[in-house]
């Protein structure tokens, strides 16, 4: 029988550790906890979790402050932030720094759940996520974080910002489906006055630019009642 995922999750308020605790032991998972950020430190040098689930804002030492130390380590265990500040400038300052994926608070835990698999899925050991690749390649489609540029089939090509934004979150993510009010909330922020078609237009408008038949798409699929998911191979470069 395989071992139970280990999951370590870091909070300073023991309300939230005592039930999402004993909800992800109910889901299967092996669960420890620290609460704040030296002592989850510790804990992953001592029990190597499969994964972290943090908060951010902790006393001592705050999540943004556990993913720098852990990725300046080269320690690429998968980890997933939790906050309750809901602002996208916030969201891709943490992915820039090698968060493998963002929840804001509320949240439902069953969703935490499905991201924590989710992660595990397209997470490699000891390998940074694609999400923090500097160059990201799928066939003849390259995109260079970094630089926010595109090629396709060594052509650069023009993408508005919020529609590059879309396309780094969904190739960083190969695979999986995305609700239009995952990607919304998440590129977009629930302070944001916009609906769900505001997703549907940088969609177009990404297919438009990547010449992608909807109907046979090379990179984005949308799949019906769900979303959408990239389905094309994505590698580091």
């Amino acid at each position: 029988m395989a071992e139970p995922i280990r999951v370590l999750l870091v909070d300073d308020e023991s309300a939230i550790t005592d039930s999402l605790g004993a909800f992800l032991t109910d889901a299967g998972f092996d669960v420890r906890v620290a609460d704040d950020g030296i002592a989850a430190l510790a804990a992953t040098a001592s029990w190597r979790p499969s994964i972290i689930v943090c908060d951010v804002i902790m006393p001592r030492l705050d999540g943004r402050g556990v993913v720098r130390e852990l990725r300046q380590q080269g320690d690429w265990t998968p980890l997933i932030l939790l906050t309750k500040v809901d602002a996208t400038p916030e969201r891709s300052a943490a992915l820039d720094e090698g968060a493998d994926d963002y929840l804001s608070k509320p949240f439902d835990p069953d969703e935490l759940v499905s991201r924590i698999r989710a992660v595990l899925r397209r997470a490699t050991a000891g390998a940074p996520p694609l999400s923090a690749a500097d160059r990201l390649v799928a066939g003849e489609l390259v995109y260079d974080r970094r630089a926010r540029r595109i090629w396709l089939a060594g052509k650069e090509l023009a993408l508005t910002p919020r529609a590059l934004l879309l396309l780094e979150y969904l190739m960083g993510r190969p695979g999986e489906v995305h609700s239009r009010d995952r990607l919304l909330s998440t590129l977009w922020g629930f302070d944001f006055p916009a609906s769900t078609r505001a997703v549907d237009h940088r969609i177009a408008e990404l297919r438009r630019v990547l010449n992608d038949d909807a109907g046979r798409p090379r990179f984005i699929e949308t799949v019906q009642s769900l979303g959408y998911r990239f389905v094309a191979r994505v590698e580091r470069a």
